[in-house]
């Protein structure tokens, strides 16, 4: 019997979304190239070319642990003031068009925490911004370790979803190839799971007819299409106020 690797389960994937027209960025693998490339989206969306200073005075106001004040500046326009002091107003992503964004996936990015090296699967990101995590597993053990891992990683000090640009995160993907489970990011007061009992709200896709969609690949083909991603982050993911959550 062939033993299948995780690694296999990723770059199986890698190469689907690659069939879905994603860019590969295999050279994005650390926070400065994530950054590196963010600013290159950034200025292209904007039509501005930023100093070294005013890009880091940049991450320093968007960058913010607070996931729900990140994805209300996802979605909305705001002002940035620049070095001579004019007025740069500016959007992270195309609101008006999610198709016209850019789509890339990374692999094995490696963000350095206080306690340990984290490393994650796969992410997709749009305009350069982390929005969507995918962690894979063989067939043999279950989705939920997996969310477990994830609820891990957020729950460590000085975790890259508070000071980096994985802050921006939305959504998170958990897989055996199987069985295909998602469900959105949040703050912590809204994040809890545990892998026997479950907390989180998961989900499955499902067909019209209400028939689940389980299989990565399929999956993939229905929901993680460039456009349909787009629409879902953009129009179908609610930002509820009074609770200050996805």
């Amino acid at each position: 019997m062939n033993i299948v690797k995780e690694a296999d389960v990723e770059y199986g994937f890698v190469r689907k979304l690659q069939d879905l027209k994603y860019t590969y960025r295999k050279d994005i693998r650390d926070i400065n190239a994530l950054e590196l490339n963010f600013r290159q989206k950034f200025e292209a969306l904007n039509r501005v070319k930023l100093t070294d200073t005013e890009f880091g005075k940049l991450l320093t106001e968007i960058i913010n642990p607070d996931v729900f004040k990140t994805s209300n500046r996802l979605r909305k326009k705001s002002t940035f003031i620049r070095e001579d002091d004019t007025p740069l107003h500016y959007t992270l992503v195309n609101i008006k068009d999610w198709c016209k964004n850019d789509f890339e996936v990374i692999n094995q990015l490696r963000m350095n925490t206080k306690n340990s090296n984290h490393r994650y699967d796969v992410i997709l990101l749009i305009n350069g911004l982390p929005l969507v995590q995918i962690e894979l597993k063989t067939l043999e053990i279950s989705p939920n370790k997996a969310m477990q891992q994830i609820v891990d990683y957020k729950n460590d000090a000085g975790n890259g979803y508070t000071n980096s640009l994985m802050c921006f995160m939305q959504l998170f993907i958990v897989s055996n190839q199987s069985r295909t489970f998602y469900f959105s990011n949040n703050n912590n007061k809204h994040f809890a799971f545990n892998a026997d009992e479950q907390f989180l709200p998961v989900y499955t896709l499902a067909k019209k007819d209400n028939s689940k969609i389980d299989n990565l690949y399929d999956f993939s083909d229905k929901f993680l299409a460039k456009c349909t991603l787009g629409e879902m982050i953009s129009r179908y993911m609610v930002l509820v106020e009074t609770e200050q959550k996805i």
